[in-house]
Order: structure tokens, then C-alpha cells, then sequence
């Protein structure tokens, strides 16, 4: 006498009309969608199929883990996206796990090819750079992925982005019309997608206040303190009549806050500075920091969010979602 086949999880989640890591979430209770339950309890009854933890984990690989995986966890912008996507998470079952990735190109994909061991349900990724192999390796992933960066619209993964060119033109903007007229910038790595939004904004800045752009007042180092400071002693220095300095991040501004106090030059007063990211770090330095929020805290909890849709069995066309920057006026530029 044969023995009858026990029905599988495949089956419920074809006749429930959703994925399978959705079917393992409304089973496990790791799910507020209260429709996509009903629907999965309705599908186990009518198969007939008897959850088994060890099978369920066999099959679907639910962890309970999301990644994020960013340049610098030392960055103050990369700690408020995970002060927001923690909890949005945490309230739905998940852990977060934290990866630096240094902006290693190499490394990005090898946490993107990685996804296939099963060792989190999602990803959240933050690159400085977007490569061909980065494109290729998002139209592959075997989990949800999320992006936080500007993406090729023709690539299937949610997307949550910063205007940082048009962050870059306001803070350009203030500088012109708080009476500067030699305005710097020092800029992160121009094959960056922020270096060069950043650089177009401040172009941009520029021209809408009716001057043109100076090669000359122009460096590109690192999005970190130390670089800051040291490329803002040396364009000080060498051209001792600018009256105004834009760091394409906070970093890059309080190290140029320090290279000014070492020069024992006064700001707001020889020289204004405004940064980028409106960090906490702008609000407590000396003299606060004039900064240009690009909204990492909303950027990260629109993320999250964006992931658990997927992994509740959205089918939907990747979403794009723009956070549109804001200035922040502090002592440093007034």
C-alpha cells in the first residue's frame, strides 16, 4: 500500500498566491499583515499541510537576520540609518546585522553573491560606487535587497535616494548670499555617486548666485575627518583670500574647523563653513556646524520598511523614493 504524499510548503504558498519566505513568516508569527495571514492559514487548510519546524527551516531558510552593509559604521550618518532601521525591524521579529565595507568594491559583491548561503532574509546595501558588476549582481540577489543610493532606474531592487546635488546647491547658495565670494569646496572621491552629486550641486550653487566656477578652490580627498582637516590646511595656505569652505560631508567640515583653528582663522568671521549630512556631530561642534540634511534617518526607516514589504510578498515594481534635503543654519555660516 503506498503512503499518501504530505503536502508541502510549496503547495501552500501556490494556492495562497504568495512567496514562500511570506507562507514561513505568517506560520512563525513574524508578520502584521493580517490579510496575507488569513489567506496562508486558509491555504494550509485546504492542502492539508502540518507545519514542522525543522522542514520549515529546511526549506525556507528563515533566519530572522537583515543585513546592512555600509561604508563606514564610524560614519555619524551611517549610525543614524541604524538607529532607525533597528527598530523598524526589531518590531517585526528581525535582528540586525552591521558589515563596514570600507567602499571596497569587492567586497559589496561579495556580500551581494554571499545572499545565496541563506544567512539573512535581506539586505540593505549603502555603495559609494554602482559598477556594471554591481548592477548585474542586484538583478541576481536570492533575498530582497534594498539600496540606499542612487540606482539605475532599470534595475530591479526598491531604492531609497538623496538629492545631495540639489543639497549641494543650497548650501552653496547660503555661502553666496551670506556675502562670500571665494567659496572652496573639498569634495570626497569624485568616481563616488555623492562626490559627484555633490560636485554638480556645487556647481550648480554657483552658477545660480551668477559666478563661475574656480578649478582652483576645488579638492577631492576622502569622506573622513582627517582628510578634511589636512586638505583644508593646504587650500587655505595656498589660497589664503577664500572666504567660505563647503565640505561634501561633516566630516570633511570639522576637519576644515580645525585646520581654520589651527591657522588661527576665525569662523564665522575670516571664513564661513557648511557641511553635509547634518549629523549630531554638526549641532555640538565649535562652533556648531551650518550642515545640509540629506535625511539619513528617513532614508534608513523607508528602507526598512521597503524590505519587510518584500518579504511579506510585495510583488510590486521597485519603488524609488527621493528624500529631499533641507539647510540647517548654525554659527559656523552666519
Amino acid at each position: 500500500m503506498s503512503q499518501r504524499r504530505r503536502p508541502t510548503i510549496h503547495e501552500v504558498a501556490k494556492v495562497a498566491g504568495v512567496s514562500i519566505s511570506s507562507v514561513s513568516r505568517a506560520l512563525n508569527g513574524n508578520t502584521s499583515n493580517a490579510d496575507m495571514v488569513a489567506r496562508v492559514n486558509a491555504a494550509v487548510r485546504e492542502v492539508g499541510y502540518v507545519p514542522s519546524v525543522v522542514a520549515q527551516s529546511l526549506k525556507t531558510r528563515h533566519t530572522g537576520q537583515i543585513a546592512f552593509a555600509m561604508e563606514d559604521i564610524g560614519n555619524a550618518a551611517y549610525l543614524e540609518m541604524v538607529r532607525r532601521i533597528q527598530p523598524t525591524l526589531r518590531d517585526e521579529g528581525y535582528r540586525l546585522l552591521l558589515h563596514s565595507t570600507g567602499a571596497d568594491v569587492e567586497d559589496e559583491l561579495g556580500v551581494l553573491a554571499s545572499l545565496s548561503q541563506n544567512y539573512v532574509d535581506g539586505l540593505i546595501l549603502c555603495p559609494l560606487r554602482v559598477t556594471d558588476r554591481h548592477v548585474e549582481a542586484l538583478r541576481q540577489t536570492a533575498v530582497p535587497v534594498v539600496v540606499i543610493g542612487l540606482l539605475p532606474d532599470d534595475v530591479p531592487v526598491d531604492n531609497v535616494r538623496a538629492d545631495s546635488r540639489v543639497g549641494a546647491q543650497l548650501a552653496v547658495q547660503h555661502l553666496a548670499e551670506a556675502g562670500a565670494r571665494r567659496i572652496a569646496f573639498i569634495d570626497g572621491p569624485l568616481d563616488t555617486v555623492p562626490g559627484r552629486a555633490r560636485y554638480d550641486g556645487y556647481r550648480m550653487g554657483l552658477a545660480a548666485a551668477g559666478r563661475e566656477t574656480d578649478d582652483a578652490l576645488i579638492r577631492f580627498t576622502d569622506f573622513r575627518f582627517d582628510a578634511g582637516r589636512q586638505t583644508a590646511r593646504e587650500l587655505l595656505t595656498e589660497h589664503p583670500d577664500v572666504d567660505a569652505v563647503f565640505g561634501a560631508n561633516d566630516l570633511i567640515a570639522m576637519g576644515a574647523l580645525h585646520a581654520l583653528r589651527e591657522l588661527g582663522r576665525d569662523v564665522p568671521g575670516d571664513v564661513r563653513v557648511v557641511g553635509m549630512d547634518d549629523t549630531p556631530l554638526a549641532a555640538t561642534s565649535f562652533p556648531p556646524l551650518s550642515s545640509v540634511s540629506l535625511g539619513s534617518a528617513d532614508r534608513g526607516r523607508i528602507a526598512a520598511e521597503l524590505l519587510l514589504r518584500r518579504l511579506d510578498g510585495d510583488d510590486a515594481p521597485p519603488e524609488r523614493v527621493t528624500v529631499p534635503p533641507s539647510l540647517t543654519v548654525r554659527e559656523s555660516s552666519r
